[in-house]
């Protein structure tokens, strides 16, 4: 899967979990060096992630490993650490600085995955995406963001949302995956918000418990009824390209042109993420 749909965080000072979460059916696990762990077990998690990176199985999710602050205390032995060991990333939190994101890009020679917290990172968001080749991804960490801007409501943060998936892609980064759901409990609230995300430009969500990870892959996995849709829009694209035409209306009445080709592409390439895989030939 190239694009996963689910990031289940782990605090990497519980190797027990771990385990769980490698098993639990997520497309991706990351393991959290940073707010998951408290200081006196940083060391801690710092070992279980390196060996866990060591010893991982093929076939299993994709693994990032969540490192400290790379200006703080443990960040910079998290990078050292970590390097070399065939990780797929790495997340940065507290993204602000393009020349710290281009330090560690540097040593730690992995893609990297930034997370935007503070005002600061989120003013320089488009620098940060083109800090370094190996800049992967741009990402919100809502929780600090919204305390560090003293927002009162979870709607302070939309213009924030549309302004990441806006930096990310201008930048040619991949559309952002979306912020956490704290709530674990309220399932309906994580649908809501999770198809809000994906209406709004994000391509999968991180998770904090194994029970969000189901609504996030339904919400991030086109329907059958899509797919068929996208296909049936590039069926006549190719017919109006045969003709000579750009633009044509399709059999059920839609207007077909560069810009709703480029949509069925991207519903197909999801798709085909998901082992959905397009079927030209119109058989399954």
């Amino acid at each position: 899967m190239n694009r996963p749909r689910s990031w289940l965080y782990v605090p990497g000072h519980r190797p027990e979990r771990v385990a769980k979460a490698l098993a639990s059916g997520a497309d991706a696990v990351v393991v959290d060096l940073e707010d998951a762990v408290p200081p006196d077990r940083k060391e801690t998690a710092r070992a279980a992630a390196c060996e866990i990176a060591r010893d991982r199985a093929a076939g299993g999710p994709a693994l990032w490993v969540r490192v400290n602050d790379p200006t703080g205390p443990w960040g910079g032995a998290d990078v050292a650490a970590l390097t070399g060991l065939g990780l797929d990333g790495l997340r940065l939190p507290r993204a602000e600085d393009p020349g710290v994101v281009r330090d560690v890009a540097d040593r730690a020679d992995l893609p990297l995955q930034l997370l935007l917290e503070t005002a600061a990172g989120l003013a320089r968001a488009a620098e940060l995406a083109a800090a370094h080749p190996r800049v992967a991804g741009l990402g919100l960490g809502e929780a600090d963001l919204a305390a560090d801007l003293g927002l009162t409501s979870d709607a302070g943060l939309d213009w924030a949302r549309g302004w990441v998936v806006v930096a990310a892609r201008a930048a040619g980064l991949p559309s952002p995956v979306q912020s956490v759901y704290p709530d674990v409990a309220d399932l309906a609230g994580l649908r809501a918000s999770s198809e809000r995300g994906r209406e709004t430009g994000f391509v999968g969500r991180s998770v904090v418990h194994p029970n969000q990870i189901p609504i996030v892959h339904e919400v991030f996995t086109p329907t059958e009824a899509q797919v068929e849709s996208a296909r049936a829009v590039l069926a006549a694209a190719a017919r109006a390209q045969e003709r000579g035409e750009a633009a044509v209306l399709d059999d059920a009445g839609r207007f077909v042109d560069p810009a709703v080709v480029r949509r069925a592409h991207l519903v197909l390439d999801l798709a085909s993420d998901r082992r959905l895989a397009p079927n030209p030939g119109g058989t399954r």
